[in-house]
Protein backbone atom coordinates (compact mmCIF):
# COMPACT_ATOMS: atom_id res chain seq x y z
CA UNK A 1 0.00 0.00 0.00
CA UNK A 2 1.79 3.14 -0.86
CA UNK A 3 2.23 6.47 1.10
CA UNK A 4 -0.63 8.70 -0.96
CA UNK A 5 -3.54 5.55 -0.21
CA UNK A 6 -2.04 5.78 3.88
CA UNK A 7 -2.85 9.45 3.79
CA UNK A 8 -6.43 9.33 2.47
CA UNK A 9 -7.96 7.12 5.19
CA UNK A 10 -5.95 8.53 8.36
CA UNK A 11 -8.15 11.12 10.20
CA UNK A 12 -5.09 13.01 11.37
CA UNK A 13 -3.76 13.51 8.32
CA UNK A 14 -6.52 14.79 6.29
CA UNK A 15 -8.24 18.24 6.59
CA UNK A 16 -11.08 19.37 8.06
CA UNK A 17 -13.09 19.78 4.86
CA UNK A 18 -11.94 16.65 4.05
CA UNK A 19 -13.38 14.88 6.60
CA UNK A 20 -16.54 16.74 5.93
CA UNK A 21 -17.07 15.66 2.59
CA UNK A 22 -15.83 12.33 3.74
CA UNK A 23 -19.04 12.77 6.34
CA UNK A 24 -21.10 13.42 3.19
CA UNK A 25 -20.02 10.47 1.91
CA UNK A 26 -21.42 8.38 4.76
CA UNK A 27 -17.99 7.34 5.35
CA UNK A 28 -17.59 4.69 8.38
CA UNK A 29 -15.08 6.19 11.09
CA UNK A 30 -12.90 3.45 12.29
CA UNK A 31 -11.43 3.85 16.22
CA UNK A 32 -8.69 1.85 16.83
CA UNK A 33 -8.82 0.89 20.49
CA UNK A 34 -5.50 -0.11 22.42
CA UNK A 35 -3.34 0.56 25.63
CA UNK A 36 -0.27 1.83 26.77
CA UNK A 37 1.25 -0.85 28.77
CA UNK A 38 4.88 -3.37 29.28
CA UNK A 39 5.31 -5.96 26.87
CA UNK A 40 7.90 -7.32 28.27
CA UNK A 41 11.94 -6.59 27.96
CA UNK A 42 12.18 -6.69 24.21
CA UNK A 43 9.25 -4.58 23.11
CA UNK A 44 7.86 -1.35 23.25
CA UNK A 45 5.07 0.02 25.36
CA UNK A 46 3.48 1.48 22.08
CA UNK A 47 2.97 -2.42 21.10
CA UNK A 48 -0.61 -2.36 21.06
CA UNK A 49 -1.57 1.21 19.66
CA UNK A 50 0.85 0.45 16.81
CA UNK A 51 -1.02 -3.20 15.74
CA UNK A 52 -4.61 -1.75 16.22
CA UNK A 53 -3.54 1.60 14.20
CA UNK A 54 -1.42 -0.38 11.28
CA UNK A 55 -4.09 -3.14 11.24
CA UNK A 56 -6.76 -0.37 10.63
CA UNK A 57 -4.95 1.53 8.02
CA UNK A 58 -4.60 -1.28 6.07
CA UNK A 59 -8.12 -2.87 6.07
CA UNK A 60 -9.62 1.08 5.16
CA UNK A 61 -7.32 0.84 2.31
CA UNK A 62 -9.28 -2.61 1.29
CA UNK A 63 -12.15 -0.45 1.77
CA UNK A 64 -11.13 2.37 0.38
CA UNK A 65 -14.34 2.70 -1.71
CA UNK A 66 -16.62 3.03 1.25
CA UNK A 67 -14.91 4.70 2.30
CA UNK A 68 -13.57 4.25 5.67
CA UNK A 69 -11.55 6.44 7.82
CA UNK A 70 -9.17 5.90 10.89
CA UNK A 71 -8.79 7.57 13.95
CA UNK A 72 -5.83 7.83 16.16
CA UNK A 73 -5.24 5.02 18.24
CA UNK A 74 -7.16 5.15 21.77
CA UNK A 75 -3.93 4.73 23.29
CA UNK A 76 -4.97 4.45 27.27
CA UNK A 77 -7.10 1.32 27.60
CA UNK A 78 -7.95 -1.06 31.26
CA UNK A 79 -4.38 -2.34 31.90
CA UNK A 80 -4.66 -1.84 35.25
CA UNK A 81 -3.23 -5.59 35.60
CA UNK A 82 0.26 -4.29 33.80
CA UNK A 83 1.09 -1.93 36.26
CA UNK A 84 3.56 -3.86 38.26
CA UNK A 85 5.64 -3.95 35.73
CA UNK A 86 5.72 -0.36 35.14
CA UNK A 87 5.73 1.54 31.71
CA UNK A 88 1.56 0.98 32.31
CA UNK A 89 -0.95 3.89 31.89
CA UNK A 90 -4.23 2.68 32.80
CA UNK A 91 -7.94 3.86 32.93
CA UNK A 92 -10.70 3.21 34.82
CA UNK A 93 -14.23 1.85 33.21
CA UNK A 94 -16.24 5.01 34.24
CA UNK A 95 -13.26 7.13 32.04
CA UNK A 96 -13.47 4.37 29.52
CA UNK A 97 -16.73 4.36 28.97
CA UNK A 98 -16.83 8.47 29.22
CA UNK A 99 -14.12 8.48 26.16
CA UNK A 100 -16.06 6.74 24.14
CA UNK A 101 -18.74 8.39 24.41
CA UNK A 102 -17.31 11.54 23.67
CA UNK A 103 -15.91 10.45 20.49
CA UNK A 104 -19.37 9.42 19.49
CA UNK A 105 -20.61 12.33 20.13
CA UNK A 106 -18.03 14.03 18.41
CA UNK A 107 -18.51 12.09 15.27
CA UNK A 108 -22.37 12.47 15.23
CA UNK A 109 -22.30 16.43 15.45
CA UNK A 110 -19.77 16.08 12.09
CA UNK A 111 -22.53 14.11 10.60
CA UNK A 112 -20.82 10.55 10.71
CA UNK A 113 -23.52 8.00 11.17
CA UNK A 114 -21.40 4.60 12.14
CA UNK A 115 -18.53 3.97 14.27
CA UNK A 116 -16.03 0.82 14.07
CA UNK A 117 -14.07 0.19 17.21
CA UNK A 118 -11.37 -2.27 16.85
CA UNK A 119 -9.65 -3.59 20.32
CA UNK A 120 -6.04 -4.76 20.37
CA UNK A 121 -5.88 -4.86 24.22
CA UNK A 122 -7.06 -7.91 25.89
CA UNK A 123 -8.32 -6.10 28.75
CA UNK A 124 -10.51 -3.87 26.89
CA UNK A 125 -12.46 -6.48 25.18
CA UNK A 126 -15.08 -7.06 28.36
CA UNK A 127 -15.41 -3.39 28.95
CA UNK A 128 -15.46 -2.86 25.32
CA UNK A 129 -18.69 -5.23 24.65
CA UNK A 130 -20.57 -3.25 27.22
CA UNK A 131 -19.42 0.10 25.99
CA UNK A 132 -20.60 -0.82 21.91
CA UNK A 133 -24.35 -2.23 22.64
CA UNK A 134 -25.01 1.02 25.12
CA UNK A 135 -23.70 3.19 22.65
CA UNK A 136 -25.47 1.76 19.72
CA UNK A 137 -28.42 2.62 21.55
CA UNK A 138 -27.62 6.30 23.05
CA UNK A 139 -26.64 7.63 19.68
CA UNK A 140 -29.02 5.54 17.48
CA UNK A 141 -25.97 4.50 15.06
CA UNK A 142 -24.47 1.34 14.92
CA UNK A 143 -21.24 0.83 16.68
CA UNK A 144 -19.29 -2.60 16.17
CA UNK A 145 -16.52 -3.71 18.07
CA UNK A 146 -14.21 -6.10 17.62
CA UNK A 147 -10.78 -7.77 18.69
CA UNK A 148 -7.96 -7.84 15.70
CA UNK A 149 -7.04 -11.26 17.31
CA UNK A 150 -9.99 -12.59 16.54
CA UNK A 151 -11.62 -10.94 14.02
CA UNK A 152 -9.69 -13.93 11.82
CA UNK A 153 -11.04 -16.92 13.85
CA UNK A 154 -8.40 -19.92 13.94
CA UNK A 155 -6.80 -18.86 10.80
CA UNK A 156 -4.51 -16.29 12.99
CA UNK A 157 -3.20 -19.43 15.09
CA UNK A 158 -2.12 -21.51 12.18
CA UNK A 159 0.33 -18.99 10.87
CA UNK A 160 1.97 -19.72 14.36
CA UNK A 161 4.53 -22.43 14.97
CA UNK A 162 4.53 -22.20 19.54
CA UNK A 163 1.41 -20.79 20.06
CA UNK A 164 -2.63 -21.44 19.13
CA UNK A 165 -3.25 -17.24 19.13
CA UNK A 166 -1.96 -14.73 20.27
CA UNK A 167 -1.06 -14.28 23.91
CA UNK A 168 1.40 -10.79 25.15
CA UNK A 169 4.74 -9.64 23.57
CA UNK A 170 4.73 -13.22 21.94
CA UNK A 171 5.44 -14.53 18.89
CA UNK A 172 2.65 -12.99 17.37
CA UNK A 173 3.08 -9.37 18.32
CA UNK A 174 6.88 -9.35 18.81
CA UNK A 175 5.85 -10.48 14.44
CA UNK A 176 4.22 -7.26 13.89
CA UNK A 177 6.90 -4.92 15.16
CA UNK A 178 9.42 -7.38 13.00
CA UNK A 179 7.52 -6.56 10.07
CA UNK A 180 6.87 -2.92 10.46
CA UNK A 181 9.32 -1.25 12.82
CA UNK A 182 12.16 -3.57 12.87
CA UNK A 183 14.41 -1.24 14.63
CA UNK A 184 12.21 -1.31 17.92
CA UNK A 185 12.37 -4.71 18.80
CA UNK A 186 15.24 -5.18 21.31
CA UNK A 187 16.83 -8.18 19.85
CA UNK A 188 19.04 -9.35 22.44
CA UNK A 189 16.41 -9.16 25.01
CA UNK A 190 14.35 -11.49 23.20
CA UNK A 191 15.52 -14.96 24.05
CA UNK A 192 15.46 -13.99 27.90
CA UNK A 193 11.48 -13.13 27.39
CA UNK A 194 9.60 -16.20 28.62
CA UNK A 195 7.17 -16.70 31.81
CA UNK A 196 5.81 -19.41 33.30
CA UNK A 197 2.27 -18.99 33.11
CA UNK A 198 0.47 -21.42 35.52
CA UNK A 199 0.63 -19.46 38.67
CA UNK A 200 -3.07 -18.60 37.48
CA UNK A 201 -6.33 -20.77 36.63
CA UNK A 202 -8.58 -20.31 33.43
CA UNK A 203 -11.94 -22.08 32.98
CA UNK A 204 -15.21 -20.79 34.28
CA UNK A 205 -14.34 -17.80 37.12
CA UNK A 206 -13.60 -14.48 37.22
CA UNK A 207 -11.28 -12.37 38.92
CA UNK A 208 -8.55 -10.10 39.07
CA UNK A 209 -5.50 -11.61 38.34
CA UNK A 210 -2.06 -9.00 37.76
CA UNK A 211 0.38 -10.11 35.24
CA UNK A 212 3.06 -10.53 37.92
CA UNK A 213 1.09 -13.59 38.97
CA UNK A 214 -0.02 -14.42 35.24
CA UNK A 215 3.39 -13.74 33.43
CA UNK A 216 5.72 -14.25 36.63
CA UNK A 217 9.36 -12.41 35.97
CA UNK A 218 9.25 -10.83 32.43
CA UNK A 219 5.33 -9.78 32.03
CA UNK A 220 5.43 -12.09 28.82
CA UNK A 221 2.75 -14.62 27.38
CA UNK A 222 4.28 -17.04 24.51
CA UNK A 223 7.54 -17.48 22.97
CA UNK A 224 8.72 -14.21 21.13
CA UNK A 225 11.81 -16.52 20.29
CA UNK A 226 9.38 -17.70 17.02
CA UNK A 227 8.54 -14.63 15.76
CA UNK A 228 9.45 -13.21 12.09
CA UNK A 229 9.07 -10.49 10.06
CA UNK A 230 7.37 -12.62 7.49
CA UNK A 231 4.97 -14.02 10.31
CA UNK A 232 3.86 -10.25 10.78
CA UNK A 233 3.53 -9.11 7.34
CA UNK A 234 1.21 -12.29 7.15
CA UNK A 235 -0.74 -11.68 10.31
CA UNK A 236 -1.04 -8.01 9.39
CA UNK A 237 -2.61 -8.99 5.73
CA UNK A 238 -5.03 -11.88 7.26
CA UNK A 239 -6.48 -9.59 9.83
CA UNK A 240 -6.42 -6.01 7.73
CA UNK A 241 -8.18 -8.37 5.29
CA UNK A 242 -10.99 -9.74 8.01
CA UNK A 243 -11.46 -5.89 9.17
CA UNK A 244 -11.81 -4.92 5.63
CA UNK A 245 -15.11 -7.85 5.11
CA UNK A 246 -16.57 -6.45 7.87
CA UNK A 247 -16.31 -2.88 7.18
CA UNK A 248 -18.63 -3.89 4.24
CA UNK A 249 -20.78 -6.19 5.33
CA UNK A 250 -24.47 -4.93 4.92
CA UNK A 251 -25.55 -6.92 8.37
CA UNK A 252 -23.54 -5.01 10.62
CA UNK A 253 -24.18 -1.72 9.64
CA UNK A 254 -27.93 -1.38 9.44
CA UNK A 255 -29.48 1.07 11.76
CA UNK A 256 -30.35 -0.54 15.26
CA UNK A 257 -33.68 -1.14 16.66
CA UNK A 258 -34.82 1.62 19.11
CA UNK A 259 -35.95 -0.72 21.69
CA UNK A 260 -37.20 2.18 24.11
CA UNK A 261 -39.88 3.46 22.11
CA UNK A 262 -40.36 -0.46 20.41
CA UNK A 263 -38.43 -0.40 17.15
CA UNK A 264 -38.71 -3.35 15.45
Amino acid sequence: MSLAMENTVRWDRLTAPELRALAERDALVVLPVASLEQHGPHLPVWTDSMIGHACCIRAAQKAADLPAVVLPPMWQGMSEHHLPYGGTITLDYATFRAVLTCVCRSIKAQGFRKLFLVNSHGGNIDPLAVAARELCLEFDMPVVATTVFHVAGPKLGELLDTQPGVQHACEAETSFWLALHPEQVRQDKVAGALSDPSTTRAGPFQRFWSFAERAPGTGVMGDPRAATAEKGEKLLELVSGALAEAMRDPVLWRAPHDVWKGGK
